[in-house]
């Protein structure tokens, strides 16, 4: 395995791990409390679950992979706040939503080369690529697994 590859797989393992982990943490939480606070005057879990598919949906934009499954879900999660829109799916279509996401993009990367992740995404232009090449596809993986870590921290609370 070369030095492209290693750093691929270090990336994406670290990526599958986290969605493991939440996947978890959401199976062990029932639809009742995903419409709790994660604390007084915060986020609902439902609200989180919304936010983190629709950021997970961006990324096969950013990524080239072809255009969004849920981009309604932009709106109501990426753009308002929690209890900001009304109605919103409800915690059994985002769950039917997280699992169908999150098998679309795992076969979207496997559909990709090393190399490939190191191409810029499409928030990119080719000049400023030039001068940042580490605007690149697998930064957007490493930042989104970041994200989903720290939602991941909110989340357990709702147990």
């Amino acid at each position: 395995m070369d030095t492209t590859q290693t750093m691929v797989k270090m990336v994406l393992d670290s990526w599958n791990t986290l969605l493991k982990q939440f996947d978890t943490a959401l199976n062990s939480i029932t639809d009742e409390q995903l419409l709790k606070e994660i604390a007084p005057n915060k986020n609902r879990g439902v609200y989180l679950v919304g936010h983190l598919i629709a950021i997970h949906d961006d990324m096969l934009r950013l990524l080239d992979l072809g255009d969004k499954i849920y981009p309604e879900l932009h709106e109501m999660f990426i753009k308002s706040p929690d209890k900001s829109m009304a109605p919103i799916p409800s915690a059994q279509e985002l769950r039917a939503y997280w699992k169908n996401s999150n098998e679309i993009l795992a076969q979207r990367f496997d559909s990709l080369q090393p190399e490939e992740w190191f191409q810029k995404h499409t928030a990119v232009s080719n000049e400023d690529f030039v001068k940042q090449p580490h605007r690149n596809k697998l930064n957007i993986i490493l930042t989104r697994t970041c994200h989903l870590s720290y939602h991941l921290g909110q989340f357990i609370l709702l147990k």
